[in-house]
């Protein structure tokens, strides 16, 4: 029986040498397998988690047309809410079953890359939790993905703070998903979210509050994903399929439809973007017999795979 392997980030965060060396070799292995592996433990505070939930669930809950005021006039859904019906996979028109909202870093005024981030939009007057906990979630989840991308640099065998830098100022972009009930929706030949590769580096997502999440592993099935309260999922992107010549690649995957059409999922994931400058190009310990992918700005990097799902045009 094929299964995604489960890691503790604290034996790398905290433990011995030994441990630290088995996890990084232990999740190089797992990304390159599956590009998906668990982390049964880790550094964000379950209160943390909780209280994210509790205000998305508020959030989504509130009439659609209360919702729409919070809709983002930069485009391409970057920050605030996006409604239902309107992503789709990329190579399909029929849109998932789905509503989100995006949280993205916050730089100063006159910071270099303020032109690339849209000011976040904040319903504080219908919700007045709702920034301090997502910000709070928001700032763990980006301290995780540090963690995480230093074991996988030396893996990778990239200088001490390669990932570090290429993201600590980056297009990161935690999602509050939302898959309402399908009891009163059109669903033929639609899923929650269709079978899909990530973006960016890495995603880390927080336990959804129910299962529907498969990958589609090597022997072309697809395989249940499934995690306990309080464990993180982490996948790989197509950013870092990139960087590594497919060493590591981007799995595809999709949330399926319920047998329960009364039911909601909601999960949180947390996309981890490198900075809008950085160059996507081939890591040399990866180059084999030569780079697959010519060298792109992750900013046009991302705009192309935007346009490509709906989100801009």
């Amino acid at each position: 029986m094929r299964k995604v392997p489960e890691l503790s980030l604290l034996s790398f965060v905290e433990g011995t040498n030994q441990d630290k060396n088995k996890f990084i070799d232990d999740l190089f292995n797992g990304f390159k397998e599956y590009g998906f592996i668990i982390l049964v433990d880790h550094i964000v505070d379950d209160s943390v988690i909780k209280k994210s939930y509790e205000v998305v669930q508020k959030f989504f809950e509130l009439p659609t047309e209360v919702k729409m005021q919070f809709v983002s006039e930069a485009g391409g859904g970057q920050r605030g809410y996006t409604p239902f019906g309107v992503e789709h996979a990329k190579n399909t028109n029929m849109p998932d079953l789905k509503e989100f909202w995006h949280v993205g870093r916050e730089v100063p005024k006159d910071h270099a890359f303020k032109k690339f981030y849209p000011q976040n939009i904040w319903p504080g007057q219908v919700i007045p939790d709702f920034k301090d906990a997502l910000s709070k979630l928001f700032h763990s989840l980006d301290q995780t993905s540090i963690a995480i991308l230093e074991a996988l640099g030396v893996a990778l065998d990239v200088p001490p703070g390669f990932f570090k830098n290429m993201i600590e100022e980056g297009n990161s972009i935690l999602r509050p998903l939302h898959y309402p009930p399908l009891k009163n929706i059109n669903s033929q030949n639609a899923v929650r979210s269709a079978a899909h590769e990530d973006i960016n580096l890495i995603t880390i997502l927080v336990g959804a509050t129910s299962s529907g999440l498969e990958l589609l592993d090597k022997d072309q099935k697809w395989l249940p994903v499934k995690t306990k309260e309080g464990q993180l999922i982490v996948d790989t992107g197509d950013m870092m399929s990139r960087l590594t010549n497919d060493v590591l690649p981007a799995t595809t995957h999709r949330v399926v439809n319920p047998d329960d059409q009364n039911s909601s999922r909601y999960s949180m994931p947390f996309f981890v973007h490198p900075n809008p400058e950085t160059v996507l190009e081939c890591l040399p310990s990866c180059i084999g017999q030569g780079s697959k992918y010519p060298p792109i700005n992750s900013h046009e990097f991302l705009m192309q795979r935007l346009e490509e799902i709906g989100l801009m045009k």
